[in-house]
């Protein structure tokens, strides 16, 4: 099943968790165990497709360059730019440390990017592995609104259809 990474990581590991908040990584992993594989994926920057608030329409937004003392930042410095990465047993020593990790779902807003959309976690016991895009691209929607701008003519140009 797909979730984002809030949903799908062990809440256990996360500041949310630690304040007794749930999630289905959480309920996944304590129904079975180890038969089951949570994967979340990060990225350092690029772009995304998402609203400033709920039910709002899709935007192609910026995705700012992650903050300094992150996972996202750590895994930017790495030598590759795309990767997985094991966690649990086999995760390297500074993943196994808390530090600040981004969510990006269906909602980003930039502009209050810190208080939005970062918290602590222990990124070695929230997932099984990360696959870590640094710089990541936006899904296209189906159907664009006046928010989701590319700057170039749409692919029916100059028909209109």
């Amino acid at each position: 099943m797909w979730e984002h990474n809030s949903h799908v990581g062990d809440a256990r590991s996360t500041e949310l968790g630690q304040a007794g908040e749930l999630n289905v990584g959480q309920l996944a992993r304590s129904a079975w165990g180890d038969e089951c594989f949570l994967v979340g994926f990060t990225t350092h920057h690029g772009r995304v497709s998402a609203a400033s608030d709920w039910g709002g329409p899709v935007e192609h937004k910026h995705v700012r360059p992650a903050l300094a003392g992150s996972f996202e930042n750590l895994l930017h410095h790495a030598p590759a730019s795309d990767f997985m990465v094991r966690l649990g047993e086999y995760a390297p020593e500074p993943l196994r440390a808390t530090m600040l990790e981004r969510a990006i779902g269906v909602i980003y807003r930039p502009e209050t990017e810190r208080q939005s959309h970062w918290f602590h976690a222990r990124l070695s016991t929230q997932f099984d592995a990360v696959i870590h895009i640094d710089r990541t691209s936006a899904v296209r929607p189906l159907d664009r609104s006046l928010l989701w701008e590319e700057g170039e003519p749409p692919e029916t140009y100059p028909s209109g259809l």
